[in-house]
């Protein structure tokens, strides 16, 4: 699936979900994500290679936990994610065969997560990461092919500026 995502470190998170609250759309509950980030050997940003994403996820204290394993590339020249999902039942074994290909580990990251679907295919995501100052806010939508991505980007863009912000972020949070 492809994917267009801006970023931006919120000036005030209340304000911002209550610009949202006030055209009627709501955050989901608070939920918790780990991922663990692996990068083939050699990785270095900019050079258009895939990442693995090992992904835990919390969205209640009496279920169990549910992993997915994502795989993420970003596609610099064109500005495009292209990610794929897939869950799955034994954590330990998938790392192992992440590893066996050659991956090796460069990030974690936790947070605390709302989401709110906006449309088809268009979500935005309220982030608290763990150990950085402040909260982050997040918007994905889903191309078609015959979508442009400068059109998709600029649309984004103006979303956030009708919600006030314009702190663009183009780092992922592992990078912060």
């Amino acid at each position: 699936m492809k994917k267009v995502i801006l970023k931006c470190k919120l000036k005030n998170r209340d304000e911002f979900e209550q610009k949202l609250s006030d055209i009627d759309l709501d955050f989901s509950p608070i939920y918790w994500q780990h991922d663990r980030v692996y990068a083939p050997r050699g990785y270095k940003r900019g050079i258009n290679l895939p990442r693995l994403i090992m992904r835990t996820e919390m969205k209640a204290v009496d279920k169990p936990a549910k992993y997915y394993l994502i795989l993420r590339r970003h596609i610099e020249d064109s500005g495009v994610d292209v990610t794929e999902e897939t869950s799955i039942k034994d954590y330990e074994k998938v790392v192992n065969i992440i590893m066996q290909l050659g991956f090796k580990s460069i990030a974690e990251v936790s947070r605390r997560r709302q989401e709110l679907k906006m449309g088809e295919g268009t979500f935005i995501y309220l982030d608290k990461i763990d150990n950085k100052p402040g909260y982050y806010a997040k918007i994905e939508s889903e191309l078609s092919d015959a979508d442009s991505v400068i059109e998709a980007k600029e649309d984004l863009k103006k979303t956030f500026e009708t919600l006030g912000e314009s702190n663009f972020i183009d780092s992922t949070y592992f990078e912060l």
